[in-house]
């Protein structure tokens, strides 16, 4: 099934089911008022979910409406956690290697990951509003998964039963500051503003085989300005699995019903197939050329990130935003 929230009914919006081809949708009226009460009580609200969404896939139901992607909120307009891992080593690699620094050898044993912001995402067609271009305005096109309560410690294998939905985020980044606030040795805070999700997060078994050993084998295809970015396979090269994650995630403490656990930037060894961040792309300039040639995201900018069947269809919606300033 496909689950989205409408921009109604306070912070957390109104939670919808929506049809396989994100045409149509009916609000969750008398299971689930909105997303995170779903996850808080996923094994009751889940099946009674799932019957909704296969009679509107069938037919008509009773309030349905055509899905305007204008009209949604973030699936989780905010979560308990997210938490962001470094899952697709080619990408640290290349950034490691352009500044001449090695690769430590347990970054290919134990996942790189950060706390970040959750208690804001963007919706889908929100702009991404920044106080100055100067700060290095950067988009990263993740996959992220959702959770319901997992129990401290657990294993990958455990961990995995506990992965609900998937979705895909746009992680955006700020790279001007990033360097000052890891020189700090404490982590990032401003260079990490409010990402933006796709319009709906889908369960695994929708997938089908397109979701296997908790990894979805898809590419992740970018635009920017109308033009094409990248494709870079999510399937491939990624170093840990999302049950990889999440075990990691919740080794020394418990995880609520409601975390967002990503993946990373997607990145491939095969370079022709783009790059998910401008980041990236501009490590590959200058490995390749001595010096980046790709700006930074300048105010007016759209963006396009998108997961699509073998068919085209797009299957999470996209994320389609521009890049604002900050009114003052």
């Amino acid at each position: 099934m496909k689950l989205g929230s409408l921009k109604e009914g306070g912070r957390d919006g109104t939670l919808v089911v929506v049809s396989r081809d994100l045409a149509r949708a009916v609000k969750a009226a008398g299971i689930a008022p909105t997303l995170q009460a779903a996850l808080d009580d996923w094994s009751n609200a889940a099946p009674r979910l799932n019957a909704l969404s296969d009679a509107l896939n069938a037919g008509p139901v009773d309030g349905v409406f055509a899905l305007d992607m204008a009209q949604l909120a973030a699936p989780l307009p905010r979560a308990y956690e997210f938490v962001d891992g470094s899952a697709y080593l080619p990408h640290v690699e290349r950034v490691r290697k352009a500044r001449g620094a090695e690769v430590p050898a347990s970054f290919y044993t134990d996942p790189l990951m950060y706390q970040a912001t959750s208690a804001g995402f963007l919706g889908p067609r929100d702009p991404v509003v920044v106080p100055s271009e100067d700060y290095g305005i950067d988009l990263e096109a993740e996959v992220v998964v959702i959770t319901d309560d997992v129990p401290m410690a657990p294993t990958p294998g455990q961990a995995a039963a506990h992965i609900q939905l998937v979705g895909l985020v746009n992680d955006v980044s700020l790279r001007g500051l990033i360097p000052g606030e890891l020189a700090k040795g404490f982590g990032f805070l401003q260079s990490k503003p409010r990402s933006a999700l796709s319009p709906v997060f889908v369960t695994p078994d929708e997938l089908g085989n397109l979701w296997k050993g908790e990894k979805l084998l898809l590419p992740m295809r970018t635009w920017l300005n109308g033009a094409w970015f990248g494709e870079a396979d999510c399937g491939v090269d990624m170093q840990f699995s999302f049950a990889e994650l999440v075990a990691h995630a919740a080794k020394t403490r418990p995880l609520t019903a409601g975390t967002i656990v990503g993946s990373g930037t997607i990145a491939n060894q095969d370079t022709s197939k783009g790059a998910s961040c401008l980041a990236e792309q501009r490590t590959v300039e200058t490995l390749r050329d001595g010096k980046p040639s790709t700006p930074f995201l300048k105010f007016g900018d759209t963006l396009r990130i998108d997961v699509t069947d073998a068919q085209g269809a797009s299957i999470f919606g996209a994320i389609e935003q521009r890049i604002a300033p900050l009114a003052r």
